[in-house]
C-alpha cells in the first residue's frame, strides 16, 4: 500500500472535505486535515529546506508526522482566514500572521511531488469574474450580457437598455451587521431609477436576467462533469437564499457545454470547478459564473456521492514521482 498522505487544507466542520475524507479513508488512503490559520504555530510545527537542489521537510501535528516530500496530493478547501478581522492586534502579532501566511502556506503550496486540487494560485487568478465572463464567451458559452462600472449613468443607461437587470457583488463577500453575525448580499432585481451616485464608489456588476426555469450547478473533476437542476419552491432569483425551498436532480451535460467547461479548466489550471448556469425554456445553458473552490454536497445524493468518489480517485492517484 501506498503509505503516502493526502493533505486536506480546510476548517473544522467543512461537511463537503468531510464527505472526501470518509471517502479516502474508507480506501485506506493516509489523510491529515491541516487549518493553517488555526493549527499553525502551536501545535504544529514546519521545516522546509532547500539544499543541493531538492525540496525535503517535515511537518508535525498534534497527532502525526508528514514527510513533505512523500505528499502525494493536497485537497485545498476553505482553511480559516489567517487572522481575527474582530480583533485588534499589535504590530508584533500582524507581523507574525503575515510571516506565518507567507512561510506556512507558502510551503504547503510547494511540495515538490504533490497534485493540487485546486492550487491557490490558481483559485485565486480563475476567482475573478470578469475574467471568468470574459474567458466563457471566449469559449462559445453563452453569456448574459453584462456591465462592471463605477459610473452611476452607464448603470442607470445599462439598466433602462436591458431590463430588467439584476445587480450582483463582483466578488463575494460577507458583512458583519450590529450583532456581529455575517451578513451576504445576494443576487436582486434593480431599477434604472434607484440607481444613484454611490455607485462610483467601487466597481459594481450589472446584468441582463435571463428568463430562467431552472438553475443548473455542475460540478467538473477533470474530466469528469456532474450536473444537477436545481429547481426552486416559488419565484425566487437566488436559489442559496433559502435551499429548503429547492429540488436537485441529476442532468445530462450538453456536448457544447462539456467541450466548453473542459477548456475553461485547461484556460484556467483547474482540476476541480462548480460552475452555475441558468435554464431557460429553450434549454439553453447559460453561464453565470465558476467557483473554483464552489461547493457540491448540497445535491441529491447519487450525485454527491459520485462526485466525492471522483475527488478521492484524483487525490488517491496524485502526480506521479
Amino acid at each position: 500500500m501506498d503509505n503516502s498522505p493526502v493533505l486536506v487544507v480546510t476548517a473544522l466542520g467543512d461537511a463537503t472535505a468531510d464527505l472526501v475524507l470518509d471517502e479516502l479513508y474508507g480506501r485506506g488512503v493516509p489523510a491529515v486535515r491541516l487549518d493553517p490559520g488555526i493549527d499553525f504555530p502551536h501545535p504544529t510545527r514546519m521545516s522546509a529546506r532547500i539544499e543541493h537542489g531538492a525540496f525535503t521537510g517535515d511537518l508535525d501535528t498534534a497527532t502525526r508526522h508528514v514527510d513533505l516530500c512523500a505528499v502525494r496530493s493536497v485537497y485545498w478547501r476553505r482553511p480559516t482566514p489567517w487572522g481575527d478581522p474582530r480583533t485588534t492586534e499589535t504590530p508584533g502579532q500582524r507581523f507574525g500572521i503575515e510571516q506565518s501566511r507567507a512561510g506556512y502556506t507558502g510551503m504547503l503550496t510547494a511540495l515538490p511531488r504533490a497534485l493540487h486540487v485546486n492550487h491557490p494560485m490558481r483559485n485565486r487568478a480563475a476567482d475573478y469574474k470578469p475574467g471568468q465572463l470574459a474567458t466563457a464567451a471566449r469559449l462559445g458559452l453563452p453569456v448574459p450580457a453584462t456591465l462592471f462600472t463605477n459610473v452611476p449613468e452607464d448603470a442607470r443607461k445599462f439598466a433602462a437598455d436591458h431590463g430588467p437587470v439584476i445587480y450582483k457583488p463582483v466578488h463575494g463577500v460577507q458583512l458583519a451587521g450590529e450583532d456581529g453575525r455575517n451578513r451576504t448580499i445576494w443576487v436582486r432585481a434593480v431599477e434604472a431609477d434607484e440607481l444613484d451616485d454611490s455607485i462610483a464608489l467601487c466597481p459594481h456588476l450589472f446584468q441582463a436576467c435571463v428568463p430562467k426555469i431552472a438553475d443548473i450547478r455542475l460540478a467538473a473533476v477533470g474530466d469528469e462533469l456532474f450536473a444537477t437542476r436545481i429547481d426552486t419552491d416559488g419565484d425566487h432569483l437566488d436559489w442559496r437564499q433559502n435551499q429548503r425551498l429547492i429540488t436537485c436532480s441529476p442532468v445530462t451535460v450538453p456536448g457544447p457545454v462539456r467541450e466548453a467547461v473542459l477548456s475553461y479548466l485547461r484556460t484556467f489550471g483547474l482540476t476541480f470547478g462548480a460552475f452555475d448556469f441558468a435554464l431557460d425554456a429553450a434549454d439553453q445553458w447559460w453561464f453565470l459564473e465558476c467557483n473554483p473552490n464552489g461547493q457540491w454536497a448540497f445535491v441529491d445524493e447519487s450525485t454527491t456521492r459520485a462526485i466525492a468518489c471522483a475527488l478521492a480517485n484524483t487525490l488517491e492517484k496524485g502526480v506521479p514521482a
